[in-house]
């Protein structure tokens, strides 16, 4: 991808400015161009994947998601061609929206871009069209949606519709339901569960939160914007610490295809005065991302997105995951909204949390604990709280990082009996420097976990409790990656293969791990120190640092802080 000349002064660490922006908007525009159909109102991409809802569907999606790029980047010339496009696709062209159906996905797209460009493409169009039009997304006011981050879709193609006055009624009382819906899945401090369970991912920046404040917002609705921007700001004090130092966000979670979207709620706080973050900042993690994704392979030589992550990798895709499906990325140029005047893009970048210092932060809405490092910019997840409703591998495992991938072999994982399964996550908590929780494995054992992290060093401590004395036992740890180097080193109950088996009752099993892109790090042994400090308990003595005692049982975690002078 063609990009101007990189701006050291306006930004010092990604050397992106609007313009960069602007100019990989445009790319996209007209790379996928020539895959719309002769009346421009569906978007076949080129690849061999068909997502589980047909070709056609994709179609759709390719016209939606792209359009909503154009919408942000204000493009005249292809407003024109998406105006041909609707006009054809309510015509005779697009899917009805039904219970459950991907087109009601798309629509909520289709109605939040038209209401962004009304004077340049809604207004211009002919009245029999707008009627077409307005009928089409209408059924997305009845349609039900799965029980999730779907909920927000009707609610975006109500706040239309009811700003143009169509069955203002029916669309104003299709947006309260689902607002309402969604609260049942806000669990505090600016975070939701996408649906039932604990599913944390970031559906919260690109969906929880993204749809509701931008309702709001257009709706010129200062109660609602207070309530749903005040949360979106409680949750940026968190999600920017997701990104790591080269820009890579989090690698956890679903829909990673999706990639710069990412940084949707970025620009979406910086739009609405509901951020927490400096304006040099903003644009810095947003362009960070923007860039770990270019330099990596994310387009290819064609200028489409591919399926996949840096280039095309099928392990991140879901069955919902069809050609254009990577053009939700489009919700990352959100910040063409704002005015090239406005301080967002005339600041000087300034670093991000992984950039500025060491730090360990517990989350407890979603009981993670956040490690990063501002020597090699990595960050770290330990999850202790997030599970999706089906056994995921970017759900469940005990740590992700924005270097590593989950791998086929299991890694951060506790695996009993040759069963690496977690399932029935049970958060126990989060305080200074750890976080904790307990899950199933094994046909039914229980596995009490915590984590304690100091610098690049981690202290993992497992309790199992169940299981028929002699079950063999082996703990993982992590998978390096962009030459990241992974350690992990045995303290009690295991051996140096890190395996070791239960005994009569409970059985604690400990061990160090550390992921660290430091070229010459301190040895990973001379950085804490563990030992028993009683039955199920140990102390834990930090080099230069804190000393903690930990308590484990069935159901419960103790971290105690302890004074420096203090033998445990």
């Amino acid at each position: 991808m063609h990009l101007p000349p990189p701006d050291p002064a306006l930004s010092p660490v990604t050397g992106c400015t609007r313009a960069h922006w602007e100019a990989a908007a445009d790319t996209l525009l007209a790379a996928v161009e020539p895959y719309a159909s002769d009346d421009h109102a569906l978007y076949h991409l080129p690849g061999d994947r068909e997502s589980w809802s047909g070709r056609l569907s994709d179609g759709l999606e390719g016209y939606a998601r792209t359009l909503l790029l154009a919408a942000f980047r204000r493009d005249e010339t292809a407003l024109e061609r998406y105006a041909d496009g609707l006009a054809a696709g309510v015509s005779w062209v697009w899917p009805r929206i039904e219970d459950r159906s991907q087109p009601l996905v798309e629509a909520a797209s289709i109605a939040l871009a038209l209401r962004l460009t009304r004077p340049l493409l809604w207004d211009r169009l002919d009245d029999a069209v707008r009627q077409r039009a307005a009928a089409w997304l209408g059924d997305a006011l009845t349609a039900e949606p799965w029980p999730c981050n779907w909920e927000l879709f009707p609610v975006t193609v109500g706040g239309f519709l009811e700003s143009v006055g169509h069955e203002p009624e029916a669309s104003r009382k299709a947006a309260e339901r689902g607002l309402e819906r969604i609260e049942q899945w806000y669990v505090g401090d600016g975070w939701y569960t996408d649906g039932e369970g604990r599913a944390f991912d970031y559906y919260n920046g690109w969906a929880m939160h993204l749809y509701p404040v931008l309702h709001a917002w257009l709706a010129g609705d200062q109660d609602l914007l207070a309530r749903y921007g005040g949360r979106l700001k409680a949750h940026l004090a968190d999600y920017a610490r997701l990104f790591g130092g080269d820009g890579a966000p989090m690698h956890q979670g679903r829909s990673l295809t999706y990639r710069f979207a990412t940084t949707a709620p970025l620009w979406l706080g910086a739009l609405t005065g509901h951020t927490p973050l400096p304006a040099g900042e903003t644009r810095r993690l947003a362009s960070g991302a923007l860039k770990y994704f270019l330099d990596r392979g994310a387009v290819d030589d064609r200028g489409l997105l591919t399926l996949g992550w840096h280039g095309p990798d099928p392990a991140v895709l879901q069955g919902y995951s069809g050609p254009a499906s990577p053009y939700w990325a489009s919700k990352g140029f959100l910040g063409l909204l704002l005015p090239p005047d406005h301080e967002v893009w005339t600041a000087v970048e300034q670093p991000g949390p992984a950039e500025r210092a060491d730090t360990v932060t517990p989350l407890a809405a979603p009981n993670w604990l956040l490690q990063s490092t501002r020597s090699d910019g990595l960050v770290r997840l330990h999850n202790h709280g997030s599970e999706d409703v089906r056994y995921d591998p970017y759900y469940t495992r005990l740590a992700y990082s924005t270097a590593t991938t989950p791998s086929p072999s299991y890694d951060n994982s506790v695996i009993l009996g040759g069963d690496p399964s977690r399932t029935g996550i049970e958060p126990l908590g989060t305080g200074d420097g750890w976080a904790a929780s307990r899950h199933t494995a094994g046909g039914g054992a229980r596995v009490t976990s915590v984590v304690l992290a100091h610098g690049a060093t981690e202290v993992r401590a497992h309790l199992v409790s169940g299981a028929q004395p002699g079950t063999p036992v082996r703990v993982t740890g992590w998978a390096a990656r962009d030459g990241a180097r992974a350690e992990l080193a045995p303290v009690l109950g295991l051996d140096g293969t890190l395996s070791g088996t239960t005994g009569q009752g409970t059985t604690l099993f400990v061990a160090l791990a550390r992921l660290t892109a430091e070229p010459e790090p301190v040895p990973l042994e001379d950085t804490v120190s563990v030992r028993m400090a009683g039955a199920d308990a140990i102390h834990v003595r930090w080099n230069a640092g804190p000393e903690d005692r930990v308590e484990l049982d069935g159901d419960t975690v103790r971290v105690t802080r302890l004074p420096a002078e203090a033998d445990g």
